[in-house]
């Protein structure tokens, strides 16, 4: 059974995945938009962030690596 937490911290890092993934879409799309750039940026702070490696194992370069491959093959 999962703890509440659990539940909140996979919410949190899902919501970061699918803003980054957007984000990439629309820099994909238009490589001079500096909103996505700054969202992309931000969203990459975080997950590089001592609290991101608090409440999770999964290594921030490792997701950030597999989700610009993703864009990129998109």
């Amino acid at each position: 059974m999962t703890r509440p937490y659990e539940n909140l911290i996979n919410a949190i890092i899902l919501q970061a995945v699918k803003d980054y993934r957007d984000a990439l879409k629309r820099l994909k799309k238009k490589p001079q938009n500096t909103d996505a750039m700054s969202t992309a940026m931000e969203i990459e702070r975080f997950f590089h962030s001592a609290w991101y490696q608090t409440i999770t194992s999964v290594d921030g370069d490792y997701l950030i690596q597999k989700l610009r491959e993703e864009a990129k093959s998109k």
